[in-house]
């Protein structure tokens, strides 16, 4: 090897590891992701998958990670109304063209749980390691609430959402205003207008949270 120049080949092996990760969540979920599974699929060593991930949620919160799409960049121009609309509908439209966004909140939702899944069982005691200190699934998590809380930030931190709303609770109102566009993809129901429920939970939202000229926020 010439002096100076990083070995290559544990780069590679990583790629092929997530790439075969990657291939089988996309085709069948988390639970497709077995390690016999993946190791066909990268033609490495068992040994190396756990040099390069700790445990196996490591490398199904690492595969999740690299099938998010970017987040949706949010509109700058318009009404507040008109921007959130806009916003709701591009994040729906996200969510029916790649749905690993919720699969993803599902995992995650799962917690300790997230052991059920046969990459976790087949590592053994010493590659189970915890939850909630595993670097990838730390790194998912940010990176799915990233998806939806910072374009949303961006609108209602401008200027003209502080005079329309105040200082809002961001987190309610990603809940609010995303929740049911989530809850209508997941309930697999086949006749959601997921444009006219955007508008729906956007006026609910603001019917609620404009500020009246007192500065008390509207009531039902």
């Amino acid at each position: 090897m010439t002096a100076g120049r990083s070995d290559p080949r544990p780069a590679r092996s990583r790629a092929r590891l997530l790439e075969s990760a990657t291939a089988l969540l996309r085709a069948g979920g988390p639970s497709a992701v077995t390690v016999d599974a993946v190791l066909r699929g990268a033609n490495v060593a068992r040994a190396t998958l756990y040099r390069h991930f700790p445990s196996g949620n490591d490398l199904v919160a690492a595969a999740f990670h690299a099938l998010i799409p970017p987040a949706p960049i949010p509109p700058d121009e318009g009404s507040l109304r008109d921007r959130l609309i806009a916003l709701v509908q591009a994040q729906a439209e996200l969510i029916a063209e790649a749905p690993v966004s919720l699969t993803a909140m599902s995992w995650l939702s799962l917690g300790a749980d997230m052991e059920q899944y046969p990459l976790s069982r087949h590592g053994g005691a010493d590659h189970q390691g915890s939850i909630s200190a595993s670097p990838e699934v730390s790194t998912l998590r940010e990176r799915v609430a990233e998806q939806y809380a910072a374009p949303l930030d961006a609108i209602l931190g401008s200027p003209e959402a502080v005079a329309e709303l105040g200082d809002v609770d961001r987190t309610e109102a990603a809940a609010l205003l995303l929740g049911p566009i989530a809850l209508g993809k997941l309930s697999t129901l086949p006749d959601v207008d997921y444009r006219r429920l955007a508008v729906l939970a956007v006026d609910g939202y603001l019917a609620t949270h404009v500020r009246t000229a007192a500065g008390d926020h509207l009531t039902e």
